[in-house]
C-alpha cells in the first residue's frame, strides 16, 4: 500500500494567546510516544469530555488508529512545545459529502493559551484544502470551553441537541467575521508576545564576559547603569562575578526564573545556549551575536536552526546580529543594548532593523531631546520583526508615534494592513532604504520586491505611512508628530523677526504644497509681547491650520549652538511655550538655530523631559515646512472617510471554475473571466486610451496599477499603483493620482471622461485580482474612456500557482 504523502506546508509555528510560541505539524505514525505520554498528563475530565466515557489509558491499538491517517479523509494536526505534544485535533470524513467530524483534546496545563483556537484555524484549512466545506462536532453540554472555541471562531454554526449531546455544524468558508477574529487572535497574542519581550522581570547575559570592552560586559554595564528594576543574571563558563555581580556557569544552574535571556556567545555556541534557556523556560532570547545570515548558507542555516529551536520551545527571537533592544518605562528600566547613550522617557516607539546604525540612531534621538517609550533593533531579523512592534504599540499607551528604520520588509502584505490599521490612531514615519536593490538580503524569509520603488511609496502611502528620504527628515517629523497635535489643513502663517527667514519660510510652504498665509513679521527689535500678541491671533484665526515662529536674535555674541544655549531671549521662549502648551493647533520654531526640541521650548513631564505640547525646532525654516507639509499629508489621509468596498454583483463561483480550468492545461480567456465580474470587452468606442493592469506580487500579494496608455505616460512612468481590493475612496484617488490626471477632467476645455464608470471598473478589476491569485497577470490594453463610458477593447491573462499562502484568508502562523 502506497504510504500517504506528509503534507509539509501544513506545518507552522504559532505564537499563543499568552505570547509564547507552539509548533503545528501532522501527526506522523512515528509519533506514537509522544501520543501516548500527552495522553498520560491529560486529566479525567478532559479525557471525559472528549471521549464522552472514562479512558484512563489508550491501547495500543487504539494509539494505531490514532496516528495513522491518510492526510485526506482523516487528518489530524498536534502542537509541540519542546518535546512535548499539548494539543491535537482530528477531523475524520463522514458519510454525508463535504462533511468532516472534528474533535480536540488538549493538556489541561496549556489550556486557556489558545491552543484549541490556532489547531481549529489550521484544521479548517486543511480540510478545505481537501474538499471539506463543514465540520460537526458533539460537544457535551457542560463542554463550555470546547462549545466557546467554536462558537467564538466566526463561523457560521448550526447546533441541535440530540441524546444529551450537542452538535455543532461549522460552515467552513471564510467570513468577514472569521477573518476579522484570526486578526483580532494574531494581533493579541504578537503584541502580547512583545510585551512579554520589553517588560521581562528578570535578564541573563549569557556570554558576559570579565573584558571591559566585550559584547557581553557592555550589555551587563549598561542593564546595569540604566537601574533595571529586576534581578541581572551574567552567566560566564568560570568567572565567579562579572562587573560586580555574581556570575553563574550555566543559564541552567540560576537558581530563579529567568524572563529573558541576551545571548553574546559565540554564533557557533549558540543554539547550545538557546536549548539551555529553553530547559530553563526563558521566555525571549535577544541575540547580538554575529555570524548567521549576513555571512552566507552556513550561517543562514544555522539561523533558521536557532529560529526553529527558539519557537519550538515557545520562545520569540530578537536577533541576531542586532544592538538589543530597551523600554524606558519606570516600571522597568531595561536597556539591553550596545549602545553608550540611550535616550530619555518619551511618546516615540523605534524599530531598527540595522544594528550597525543602531547607536548613531539612539545618539541621534538623545541629542534632539526627542524621549522613547521603547526601541528594539532586530538585526538580521530571523523572526521578531516591524510588524510584531506595530502589533504591540497599536495598544500600548506610552507611545503616541512610531518611527521605523527598514532596510528590506520580510511580510510586506502583512506590513500594509498592520500599517493601515495603526496608522488611523497613530502615525507611522519609516526611512526604507534600498530604494535601488531592495535592500540587503538576510535569508529566504526576505524575498525581492519586483515592484518599483515608487510603487512601493505608493503602497506606503495607501497604508498612511509616511516614507521619508533619510534620518535627519525621520527625526524632522517625528519631534512634531510627538508632541504637536495634527494641523487640521495646509494654510500655515509665519511669524518671523528677519524679513529673510520670513521669506525663505514662505518659499518652502509653498514649494512643499502648503498654502502660506499673508506672513507676521515683527522686526529685529520684537520682544515676548510681540510674539504673544502675534501668536495668539494667529492661533485664534480660523483661516491658519499651523504657525511657523521664527526667532534670531538681532546680536547672537560667540555662544553655544545647540539646545538653548545660547543667550537668547527666555521670555519669548517661555510666551512660544505657553501658547502652543494649550494645544489648539501645532507650533513649530526655528529658535536660535536650534535642531531638537530645545529646553526652553520644552513643556516638561514629571522626568523634566519634553512632554506633550513641547515646541520642536528646526535649524532653518525649510526643515521647518517639510516637516509640516508630511503632517499635514498624515491628517489629511486621517481624516479622509477609509471608503467602503462597492456592493459589486460578481459570479465569483463561475469565475473559480474558469480558473481552475486553465490551470489544469486549458486556454486563459481574459474576457470570460472579465465577464464574471461584469466587464465587457469589445467593442468600438472613442475617447482618451487608457491602461488597466493587475499582478500577483510575491510579497505584496494582489496589486492594480493604472495609467494613461501613450508615450508620455511610458517615459515618465506615470502610473498609480494600490493594493487590491479597492474601496470607492481608493479608487478615486487612484485615478487622481497620476500627473496626468487633469487630461480625464476635461483639461483646456475637452470634455472630461466618465471618471465615476472608470473607478466603478478600477474597483471590479481589483476584486477579480484579490479572489484569484491565479491570475498571475490581467492587462486591460486599450481601454477608452469618453464622457459617455468606458470601454474595454482588449485583454490579456496569465494564470499560474501563486507564489506564496495569503496570510488574509489562510491561518495565522509566524
Amino acid at each position: 500500500m502506497t504510504q500517504p504523502t506528509y503534507p509539509d506546508h501544513w506545518e507552522a509555528d504559532v505564537v499563543l494567546s499568552d505570547g509564547g510560541t507552539a509548533h503545528l505539524r501532522p501527526i506522523r505514525s512515528g509519533d506514537a510516544e509522544l501520543l501516548t505520554t500527552f495522553y498520560a498528563r491529560v486529566s479525567a475530565e478532559s479525557i471525559y469530555y472528549r471521549f464522552f466515557s472514562p479512558r484512563p489509558r489508550l491501547s495500543d491499538r487504539e494509539v494505531v488508529h490514532f496516528t495513522t491517517v491518510d492526510y485526506s479523509d482523516r487528518v489530524a494536526l498536534i502542537a509541540v512545545i519542546g518535546d512535548q505534544m499539548v494539543g491535537v485535533v482530528r477531523y475524520d470524513r463522514t458519510k454525508e459529502p463535504g462533511e468532516a467530524e472534528v474533535a480536540f483534546l488538549i493538556e489541561d496545563a496549556h489550556q486557556g493559551r489558545g491552543v484549541g483556537s490556532v489547531l481549529l484555524e489550521h484544521i479548517a484549512a486543511a480540510a478545505r484544502e481537501r474538499g471539506v466545506q463543514r465540520f460537526v462536532a458533539h460537544v457535551l453540554p457542560d463542554n463550555r470551553k470546547m462549545s466557546k472555541v467554536f462558537r467564538d471562531a466566526g463561523y457560521a454554526v448550526a447546533q441541535r441537541f440530540e441524546d444529551g449531546v450537542l452538535q455543532l455544524h461549522l460552515d467552513l468558508a471564510p467570513t468577514e467575521t472569521s477573518r476579522e477574529v484570526m486578526a483580532a487572535r494574531e494581533h493579541r497574542a504578537e503584541s502580547r508576545s512583545i510585551e512579554r519581550l520589553l517588560f521581562p522581570r528578570s535578564v541573563a547575559v549569557i556570554g558576559a564576559s570579565r573584558d571591559a570592552h566585550s559584547v557581553g560586559q557592555t550589555v551587563l554595564r549598561h542593564l546595569l547603569g540604566a537601574d533595571f528594576t529586576g534581578p541581572v543574571y551574567p552567566v560566564h563558563p568560570e568567572a565567579k562575578a562579572v562587573a560586580g555581580v555574581r556570575a553563574h556557569a550555566r543559564v541552567l544552574e540560576i537558581p530563579d526564573e529567568v524572563d529573558l535571556a541576551v545571548v553574546a556567545v559565540p554564533a557557533e555556541s549558540v543554539n547550545e545556549v538557546v536549548a539551555q534557556c529553553a530547559g530553563k523556560g526563558v521566555h525571549g532570547l535577544v541575540v547580538v551575536s554575529a555570524g548567521f545570515a549576513e555571512t552566507g548558507p552556513e550561517g543562514r542555516r544555522r539561523q533558521e536552526h536557532l529560529v526553529r529551536l527558539a519557537r519550538r520551545n515557545g520562545m520569540r527571537v530578537v536577533g541576531p546580529n542586532c544592538l538589543g533592544i530597551a523600554n524606558t518605562d519606570p516600571g522597568v528600566r531595561l536597556n539591553a543594548t550596545l549602545a553608550p547613550v540611550m535616550p530619555g522617557r518619551g511618546p516615540v516607539g523605534f524599530f531598527s532593523q540595522s544594528g550597525a546604525l543602531g547607536i548613531a540612531i539612539l545618539q541621534r534621538t538623545a541629542e534632539r531631546g526627542l524621549g522613547l517609550s521603547t526601541f528594539v533593533s532586530a538585526g538580521n531579523r530571523a523572526d521578531v520583526s516591524g510588524n510584531d512592534l506595530m502589533q504591540y504599540w497599536e495598544e500600548d499607551p506610552s507611545t503616541t508615534a512610531v518611527l521605523l528604520y527598514l532596510e528590506s520588509i520580510g511580510n510586506p502584505r502583512k506590513f500594509t494592513r498592520l500599517a493601515r490599521r495603526l496608522s488611523r490612531s497613530k502615525p507611522i514615519v519609516a526611512v526604507k532604504t534600498g530604494r535601488s536593490t531592495q535592500g540587503v538580503p538576510l535569508g529566504h524569509a526576505v524575498k525581492d520586491i519586483e515592484l518599483p520603488d515608487h510603487a512601493v511609496s505608493a503602497l506606503f502611502e495607501q497604508a498612511g505611512v509616511l516614507r521619508v528620504e533619510d534620518l535627519s527628515e525621520l527625526f524632522d517629523v517625528a519631534q512634531l508628530l510627538a508632541y504637536q497635535p495634527l494641523p487640521a489643513g495646509h494654510r500655515v502663517v509665519v511669524i518671523d523677526n528677519a524679513d529673510s527667514l520670513g521669506l525663505l519660510a514662505q518659499d518652502a510652504a509653498a514649494a512643499f504644497g502648503l498654502v502660506p498665509r499673508p506672513p507676521v513679521t515683527l522686526g529685529p527689535a520684537a520682544g515676548a509681547e510681540d510674539y504673544e500678541a502675534a501668536l495668539s491671533a494667529a492661533l485664534d484665526d480660523p483661516g491658519v491650520d499651523a504657525v511657523v515662529v521664527l526667532y534670531t536674535p538681532p546680536v547672537i555674541g560667540g555662544a553655544e549652538l545647540m539646545f538653548g544655549k545660547r543667550p537668547g531671549n527666555d521670555s519669548v521662549a517661555s510666551t512660544i511655550k505657553r501658547l502652543a502648551a494649550e494645544g489648539r493647533k501645532p507650533v513649530l520654531a526655528t529658535y536660535l538655530g536650534a535642531k531638537g526640541m530645545p529646553r526652553d521650548l520644552r513643556v516638561p513631564d514629571r522626568d523634566g523631559e519634553a512632554g506633550p505640547g513641547s515646541v520642536p525646532s528646526y535649524p532653518a525654516p525649510e526643515d521647518a515646512m517639510r516637516a509640516l507639509a508630511y503632517a499635514a499629508r498624515y491628517a489629511a489621509w486621517r481624516r479622509r472617510p477609509h471608503g467602503e468596498a462597492p456592493g459589486l454583483d460578481v459570479d465569483r463561483e463561475k469565475a473559480r471554475e474558469l480558473v481552475a480550468g486553465w490551470l489544469a492545461g486549458g486556454v486563459p480567456d481574459a474576457a470570460r473571466l472579465l465577464a464574471c465580474y461584469g466587464v465587457s470587452v469589445g467593442g468600438e468606442a472613442t475617447g482618451l486610451d487608457l491602461h488597466i493592469a493587475t499582478q500577483e506580487d510575491p510579497s505584496f500579494g494582489a496589486v492594480v496599477s493604472f495609467r494613461l496608455a501613450d508615450v508620455a505616460a511610458v517615459l515618465m512612468d506615470d502610473r498609480a499603483y494600490r493594493l487590491a481590493p479597492l474601496t470607492d475612496v481608493e479608487a478615486a484617488e487612484m485615478v487622481r493620482a497620476i500627473r496626468l490626471a487633469p487630461l480625464l477632467f476635461g483639461h483646456q476645455g475637452k470634455d472630461p471622461v466618465d471618471v465615476a464608470a472608470l473607478e466603478d471598473l478600477l474597483t471590479r478589476v481589483a476584486l477579480l485580482a484579490a479572489d484569484h491569485p491565479e491570475v498571475a497577470r490581467l492587462e486591460l490594453d486599450p481601454v477608452v474612456a469618453g464622457p459617455d463610458g468606458v470601454t474595454v477593447r482588449a485583454a490579456s491573462l496569465r494564470v499560474a500557482t501563486p507564489p506564496g499562502h495569503r496570510p488574509e484568508v489562510e491561518p495565522r502562523r509566524l
